[in-house]
């Protein structure tokens, strides 16, 4: 038997979706308006696609001013300016910084360039009307999930839809958006920053219910590409040995499957150095070149959260992140057997926790029934609670609190909570896990 408890209210019409794409070397902010389809990317140069902030600091010796973004990437040269680069990557590492004499932690610093970036948007809605809040990371892990949660809490916006993603779970989202010819068979994204190429192919698996979305991520060093300063003749070397290597890339990601569409992202693909791989991308493929994919795609996640599309209904993703079973238990409900769902798979494990209360009698057993989407047959995972004090009650209530500490691994903790004025409790705790 169980008592439920009830979920936040869904946003109103008008709320503004924020998605915040924060890299190592930029930042972007895309946005929306909630129950209108259009999103759009904010271009801090006024009139041009010009969407990527500089995801730097800089401050002004001997005072306490800090410059953000493009205005901190112009002074960075200047003998009173101290620039502070990397930001997402020492705030992941942790230690303090020493600037002008003074210790500053990293993930403040981080914090500070995330808040005035997002003042940016000002003009479109003040950062206090932002009512829900996506950010999107290369890659998520429990430091990074740490930093994120210490960023948002320091953001002070007026709102607690705040949540956290990797690339791979926006790119999804932003292809539920689009037309579904160029999503019908494989979809390839390749993403180069200059020095590497990071590609990601995304697939559908149609013979499931729901239709299970998987994403292939693979990474390349050896596909750098030469600096502004070089003279023409080794730029025009360095260039036709990049296109010859990220031909055979191509290929090898090809082979033997039909590509739908394929998306080329990042500052390494402004100059025009890889004709012939373009030339073999374009066959029978509809091909996109851009930079905000996944800032657009952490808005569109938002809206999938909210109001699902069609697509997003009949499909699931199963990333890295992604909880890739159902969890739940058999209860009784008003005398009645039925099943009661803890976690939703798809759902990223670092955002899932349930709390609910559940009556126990004499057997003091908590049954978990986990059903993979994998495909292997469902389990049932035990946890007894051992030493749980004896009454002449019927039952015992206990609130059970049910989250993920990794994407594979359940946490569960048991709070005993008696039952009513004449069987009080001490509150007695029970925490145990296990592997899915």
């Amino acid at each position: 038997m169980f008592l439920e408890r009830k979920e936040s209210d869904k946003p109103h019409k008008g709320s503004v979706f924020v998605g915040y794409d924060l890299g190592e070397r930029y930042a972007q902010i895309s946005y929306c308006f909630f129950e209108k389809s259009e999103v759009e990317t904010f271009s801090p140069v006024a009139g041009t696609k010009q969407y990527n902030i500089p995801a730097m600091l800089c401050k002004r010796k001997g005072t306490k001013q800090w410059l953000y973004g493009r205005e901190a990437a112009e002074s960075a040269g200047e003998e009173e300016m101290l620039p502070v680069e990397g930001l997402l990557a020492l705030a992941r590492e942790g230690k303090e910084l020493t600037l002008d004499g003074e210790a500053f932690d990293p993930t403040a610093l981080l914090t500070l360039f995330v808040r005035r970036s997002l003042g940016l948007l000002g003009m479109i809605a003040p950062v206090e009307e932002i009512d829900a809040f996506m950010v999107t990371v290369g890659h998520m892990d429990d430091r990074m999930v740490e930093v994120l949660l210490q960023v948002a809490v320091n953001l002070n916006l007026k709102t607690d839809r705040i949540f956290f993603q990797n690339h791979t779970e926006s790119l999804y989202a932003y292809m539920l958006h689009q037309p579904s010819e160029l999503w019908a068979y494989h979809v390839l994204i390749c993403e180069h920053d200059g020095s590497r190429l990071r590609t990601y192919r995304m697939a559908c698996n149609k013979r499931t219910t729901p239709i299970v979305t998987l994403i292939e991520e693979q990474l390349f060093e050896t596909l750098p590409l030469p600096g502004a300063d070089e003279t023409e003749t080794v730029k025009e070397d360095a260039y036709r040995l990049a296109d010859e290597r990220f031909l055979e890339i191509l290929q090898d990601l090809c082979e033997g499957r039909i590509v739908s569409s394929a998306y080329l992202l990042g500052e390494g693909f402004r100059e025009e150095w890889h004709r012939e791989s373009l030339r073999f991308l374009c066959k029978n493929r509809r091909v996109f070149q851009g930079n905000n994919l996944f800032s657009q795609g952490a808005v569109y996640s938002l809206l999938e959260k909210w109001s699902p599309s069609e697509a997003g209904k009949e499909h699931i993703f199963l990333g890295e992140d992604k909880l890739k079973a159902n969890i739940g238990m058999h209860v009784l409900r008003r005398g009645k057997e039925s099943y009661y769902a803890l976690l939703d798979a798809g759902e990223s494990w670092y955002e899932l926790h349930k709390t609910c209360e559940i009556l126990l009698g004499e057997d003091k057993t908590i049954s978990f029934v986990i059903t993979p989407l994998t495909g292997r047959n469902p389990q049932t995972k035990e946890i007894t609670l051992s030493g749980a004090k004896k009454t002449d009650a019927p039952f015992t209530r206990y609130e059970l609190e049910v989250s993920m500490a990794s994407a594979d691994t359940v946490q569960v903790v048991a709070t005993e909570l008696g039952l009513g004025e004449f069987f009080k409790t001490d509150g007695r705790k029970w925490e145990e896990s296990f592997q899915i």
